[in-house]
């Protein structure tokens, strides 16, 4: 079923797996287009799909196809956005690399909370938000700013809103001098 030199293969890779970034697990280099890591994921994960030793005995060599094949997944996740790409490139170039070569959810929920903050976490928030958005490019400040202020009233503590909100009031009042 499988051949010896890949049984050698996935021993050594399991062994220094926790070592290796994202990049190095899918056999690709840190400027890697996402072509190139969509089709590098696919066949590393051809090679290391479990359902392919689904009929072997309970082993070590199951246990770790299991956690590589997770381990790739996980390398797709990661780089196959370019904002996840960039903070994890970013994360492994730094001092801490040990420490940040895996892409934990807890670094997930950062980019997530970031992306909250800038457009908004509610569907009516983000709709006045946007609507304000739209009244500042059209220079209509004073609705910019009570568009800003319904955004708040969904997202009282979005900081990202609270700064718009300020903006637009601060033209609203030097716009009301200049008449």
């Amino acid at each position: 079923m499988t051949d010896e030199a890949f049984e050698i293969e996935a021993q050594a890779l399991a062994q220094i797996l926790d070592e290796l970034d994202y990049f190095q697990i899918l056999k690709v280099g840190q400027a890697a287009s996402p072509t190139e890591i969509k089709a590098a994921y696919y066949r590393e994960s051809r090679a290391y799909h479990p359902d392919r030793f689904s009929t072997l005995p309970a082993s070590g060599l199951k246990d770790n196809i299991g956690r590589i094949y997770k381990r790739i997944n996980e390398a797709y996740v990661c780089l196959r956005e370019d904002s996840k790409r960039i903070k994890y490139l970013a994360d492994i170039l730094g001092g801490e690399r040990q420490k940040k070569l895996r892409f934990v959810e807890a670094s997930e929920q950062e980019l997530k909370k970031e992306k909250e903050q800038e457009v908004g976490a509610t569907p009516q928030g983000r709709k006045f938000f946007m609507a304000g958005l739209a009244d500042m490019a059209a220079q209509r400040f004073a609705a910019a700013e009570r568009n800003f202020k319904m955004a708040l009233t969904y997202e009282p503590n979005n900081p990202n809103f609270k700064a718009k909100r300020d903006e637009a009031g601060k033209l609203v009042k030097t716009d009301m001098s200049v008449r």
